[in-house]
């Protein structure tokens, strides 16, 4: 298993950012290779994006969710991946946003690419290109809701 972890500071209060992040059907506009993402029910999202060249599909389930603070998911199908965004203030109208993401290189070509910093990258580019879309966007309404893991 390998992690990655990445951040960046977007110029938008810490609801805006989070407000953002939470519109999952969204990620295929700063998400490198991902091509859908689509929320099945209130906990689960469906993931179709290109893999090393290849198109792969996979369910991810939503373990965490604390408005304001974190998201945290696992995969259960498909390629193994687990993550974790958080937000943290840094001013009335900065946010630090942190990536953490362990997944499962699969096969030759996945292997070397993660020899070779891709995954991180890759990561660092859909970081900016989240920075750009949200500071460039007025407010979007989002899903505020609370998903706590079991006790």
């Amino acid at each position: 298993m390998s992690n990655v972890e990445r951040s960046i500071e977007v110029a938008v209060p810490l609801a805006t950012a989070y407000d953002e992040w939470t519109r999952f059907e969204a990620y295929p506009q700063f998400m490198e290779g991902v091509r859908e993402v689509r929320q099945t029910d209130l906990t689960h999202l469906h993931w179709r994006a290109s893999v090393g060249g290849r198109e792969k599909e996979w369910d991810v389930e939503i373990v965490e969710l604390v408005p304001d603070e974190m998201i945290a998911w696992r995969s259960v199908d498909g390629p193994r991946n687990d993550g974790i965004v958080t937000f943290d203030p840094v001013g009335e109208a900065r946010t630090r946003v942190t990536m953490r993401l362990d997944y499962e290189a699969q096969g030759v070509f996945e292997k070397m690419a993660r020899l070779m910093g891709v995954v991180s990258s890759r990561m660092a580019g859909d970081l900016g290109r989240f920075k750009r879309l949200v500071e460039r966007d007025a407010e979007v309404g989002a899903w505020r809701s609370a998903i706590r893991g079991p006790e």
